[in-house]
C-alpha cells in the first residue's frame, strides 16, 4: 500500500477478532498488535482466550506476554508500548493491525488522549479506602459525583474505579471529561468493528467459557497462583480469573465458576459493544460474513462501497467477539 496504514479490527469479546486480523496481515503484509488488557500477561492463556502459536501462522504478534502476573500496566503505559510497536511497524512499511477488545485501550493508542497527572496521597488514600470497603461502595460514590464514568467503569473494577475517582479530585472535572475526542493521532486509520446479534454472541460465549475449563482453566489459574497472582493488582481481576480463586478457595463449585464466569463475561461484552459503537468512524461488518475478510480488505484499502457485508448500526448494546 502507497500510504502507511493503521488498522485496527475491534469488537465485543468472542466475534473472531483475532482471526480476522491475522487474515488481514497475510494480504496486506501486516503484523498484529495487541490491545488486550490481560494478554499481556504471560502464563494468562486460557482464561483470555489469547491466540496460539500455530493459530498466528507466522504472523508476528507484538506485545503479548511482556509482563508477569504481579506487575500492572497502565493504560498510559500501554499507550506507549503499543505506539512504539505501531511506528516501529510503520517505519518498515509494515502495516500495523490492532487488535483487541479493550476499548479505552484502543482509543488511548489511536485517539489524541493525553493522560491527567496523578497524586500519590489522593491514590493512597483512595486505594487503602478500596481496601477497607471494596469496589462496590468506591462505584457508588462515583456514581453520585460522575453517573457517566460509574456507567462505564464496572463495579468490580476497583483499579480503574480509584483512577477515575483520582482524576475527579485532582483535577475538579468529571472523569469521562478526560477521555479522547474522536480525533487520530495517525494520519491514516481504519477501524472494522465485527457485529454479531446478542443471541448469537451470548451462545458463543457461553461455549467458550465451557471450552475453557475443558481445556484446563482450574490448572492454569492454580499455575498463576504459585507465580504471585494474587500479588498482582490487575491479572487477578481479570474475567474467570477471580471466578477460579473463589472455586480453588472452597468459596464456590465449578459449576457456579462456569456460571459466574458465563455472566460477568456477557455483562462486559455488552459494555465493550456500547463503548465501539459511540465511535462513528468504525465500519462494522457481520462476523459469519463468509466473505469477511474480502470485505474487510476492501475496507482498508478505501472501497468501503465493495464492503456489500456492512452492516448499518445504531448506538448502543449489540454485538462481540469468541476469542478477543
Amino acid at each position: 500500500m502507497v500510504d502507511p496504514v493503521v488498522v485496527a479490527i475491534v469488537g465485543p469479546t468472542a466475534a473472531g477478532k483475532s482471526d480476522l486480523s491475522v487474515a488481514l496481515c497475510k494480504r496486506l503484509q501486516g503484523e498484529v498488535v495487541n490491545a488486550d488488557a490481560m494478554q499481556v500477561y504471560r502464563g494468562m492463556d486460557i482464561g483470555t482466550a489469547k491466540i496460539t502459536a500455530v493459530e498466528q501462522q507466522g504472523i508476528a504478534h507484538h506485545l503479548l506476554d511482556i509482563l508477569d502476573v504481579t506487575q500492572t500496566a497502565t493504560v498510559a503505559e500501554f499507550q506507549q508500548l503499543a505506539r512504539a510497536a505501531i511506528d516501529d511497524c510503520l517505519e518498515r512499511r509494515i502495516v500495523p493491525v490492532l487488535a483487541g477488545g479493550s476499548a479505552l485501550y484502543v482509543r488511548a493508542i489511536l485517539d489524541d488522549f493525553a493522560f491527567p497527572g496523578t497524586d500519590s496521597a489522593v491514590r493512597e488514600r483512595l486505594e487503602a479506602e478500596l481496601a477497607d470497603h471494596g469496589s462496590g461502595a468506591l462505584h457508588h460514590r462515583l456514581a453520585e459525583v460522575d453517573p457517566a464514568a460509574a456507567e462505564q467503569i464496572l463495579p468490580s473494577n476497583g483499579r480503574r474505579i480509584v483512577r477515575a475517582l483520582e482524576v475527579i479530585e485532582i483535577t475538579g472535572s468529571p472523569y469521562v471529561a478526560t477521555l479522547p475526542e474522536h480525533r487520530y493521532v495517525y494520519p491514516n486509520v481504519v477501524q472494522v468493528g465485527l457485529d454479531v446479534p446478542r443471541p448469537e454472541l451470548d451462545e458463543r460465549i457461553d461455549l467458550r467459557v465451557d471450552r475453557m475449563f475443558e481445556q484446563g482453566f482450574v490448572d492454569e489459574v492454580r499455575d498463576l497462583l504459585g507465580k504471585g497472582l494474587l500479588e498482582g493488582r490487575t491479572a487477578n481481576r481479570a474475567l474467570g480469573y477471580s471466578q477460579v480463586i473463589a472455586l480453588l478457595a472452597g468459596e464456590i463449585s465449578e459449576a457456579e465458576a462456569r456460571e459466574r464466569t458465563a455472566q460477568a463475561t456477557r455483562r462486559f461484552a455488552r459494555r465493550q459493544d456500547s463503548w465501539f459503537r459511540r465511535d462513528p468512524r468504525i465500519t462494522w461488518l457481520r462476523y459469519d460474513d463468509p466473505d469477511l475478510v474480502e470485505h474487510a480488505l476492501s475496507v482498508v484499502q478505501g472501497n468501503r462501497s465493495a464492503a456489500v457485508g456492512v452492516v448499518e448500526v445504531e448506538e448502543g448494546p449489540g454485538a462481540v467477539d469468541a476469542r478477543g
